[in-house]
């Protein structure tokens, strides 16, 4: 039959303090003989692709997307003989 965990205020404290301010990830507590003897912490830092985009000066992304557009007219007039469909991939 398995014991009973012993958990004191210290180890409490301690669980507290690995799980507050924890905004995405785990804390581990590992148990021997009925003792928690090791808490691991893993912590994940989330980025979200749209906001990292928002970051940027709206004039710089003003002025990419502008370029983007004469490069696609400007691959579209040289095609002239019915190719204006194919994809040509664009450095930026």
């Amino acid at each position: 039959m398995a014991k009973p965990i012993v958990l004191d205020q210290e180890w409490l404290e301690r669980i507290a303090t690995q799980v507050n301010g924890l905004e995405y990830g785990s804390v581990l507590i590992t148990v021997h003989d009925g003792r928690v003897v090791q808490i691991d912490r893993t912590e994940r830092k989330r980025f979200d692709a749209a906001s990292s985009k928002q970051q940027q000066p709206q004039s710089q992304t003003q002025s990419q997307s502008q370029q983007a557009h004469q490069q696609s007219q400007q691959q579209r007039q040289s095609a002239g003989n019915g190719s204006a469909d194919k994809l040509k991939a664009v450095g930026g």
